[in-house]
């Protein structure tokens, strides 16, 4: 029987790194630093000068990241923050936190990303923000949306949780708006050993709120000038980060060659493959293909022990949980045809070619 193919294989990973990963966790056990430390203020620098950013603050997911850098923009209840549909819950989550609404913008049904020619006419007087999101590694318009801002004077807040190292005319995404947010959940190109986020900005004032606000609110212990969170990361986090950075530049030009064998097997077939758009670095974080046969392809391939996902099912404004919004199906046209069609399939480093065969062929002959 051949071997199953999981849809991410960390244990494979972890094997690769494994002595450097065990050292950094022993020194960190030495140390006792588990709460911030050396190693997350080693790792907010190094991660810093990755991301071509004056500044980088750890916290303890993504979605604290997002929520801290909407803090530290000024938003608030009152406010309107421009989000795609089509995303992980969070990044509306993070709006609503705020007691900020969230307005919905429809994807471009070619990158999935927000569609910079539909924003405009969803700005209003409240409006004070917008969160593009770097879906499954591909970048964001930033250029148009950059445009819109600036004349609107709204703060760009970028949603890079599933791009690290993806680049938009050759700038790292994250630093390109005011504030990019990162998540190291595990299954991410870089991912903690646990939950794990990041901010990255050039602006110090932002810096220096947001450092506040992760802990407490505290200028100095036990005197807390804001009203904070505890949203710090784990020293550990911090070590394992620094291990792994060193290895994404090679983990990333690994993706981008496993979906280049993906896309050369499934041209000439039924099945719409991701496609990298001009002036961008796609970084396959999820390799995402539309099929209106996924019902059927997704049978075949657990039969065939074939790890696949779906990223993801119901747009956001179509959620129970978001309901009060007063958005109904139909509103949003290409994010529910993406959400009907989605199929996300094994990419990961350790990926073969033989694996991806397996797994097209398993593919297109289920899509007929």
């Amino acid at each position: 029987m051949t071997p199953p193919i999981p849809l991410v294989d960390l244990k494979a990973q972890y094997r690769a790194i494994k002595p450097e990963i065990d050292a950094a966790i022993a020194s960190v056990l030495e140390s006792s630093q588990f709460i911030l430390g050396n190693e997350v203020r080693a790792f907010e620098e190094e991660f810093a000068a990755y991301c071509d950013a004056a500044h980088c603050i750890a916290v303890n997911s993504g979605t604290s990241a997002l929520h801290l850098a909407l803090l530290a923009a000024g938003i608030g209840p009152g406010h309107e923050v421009i989000v795609p549909p089509y995303t992980f819950v969070a990044t509306v989550a993070a709006v609503r936190y705020t007691g900020a609404t969230p307005v919905f913008v429809d994807i471009d049904p070619r990158n999935y990303t927000m569609d910079a020619a539909q924003v405009e006419k969803a700005i209003g007087p409240r409006t004070r923000a917008m969160i593009p999101v770097h879906l499954y590694g591909q970048p964001a318009e930033m250029d148009s949306l950059l445009d819109i801002a600036r004349r609107h004077r709204l703060t760009v807040i970028e949603d890079a949780a599933q791009a690290h190292g993806a680049e938009y005319r050759g700038r790292r995404v994250g630093a390109i708006g005011d504030l990019g947010c990162f998540s190291f959940y595990p299954a991410k190109n870089l991912g903690a050993y646990g939950e794990g986020g990041a901010v990255v900005t050039n602006r110090p004032d932002y810096a220096h709120t947001i450092r506040l606000l992760r802990s407490w609110g505290e200028e100095k212990r036990y005197h807390h000038i804001l009203r904070g969170y505890n949203y710090r990361m784990e020293g550990l986090q911090g070590a394992i980060l620094r291990v792994k950075l060193r290895y994404l530049p090679a983990w990333t030009e690994a993706r981008r060659r496993h979906a280049a064998v993906y896309a050369r097997l499934f041209a000439g077939s039924a099945i719409v493959a991701p496609a990298e758009t001009p002036c961008t670095r796609h970084v396959y974080c999820v390799y995402a293909i539309r099929t209106p046969s996924r019902g059927r392809v997704v049978g075949a391939l657990e039969a065939a022990r074939i790890g696949c996902a779906i990223h993801y099912p119901v747009g956001i404004h179509e959620l129970e949980a978001h309901a009060d919004l007063g958005y109904h199906h139909g509103d949003f046209p290409a994010a529910e045809s993406m959400a009907a069609e989605q199929l996300s399939l094994p990419i990961y480093p350790e990926l073969t070619e033989g694996q991806i065969e397996t797994v097209v062929d398993t593919v297109v002959r289920a899509a007929g």
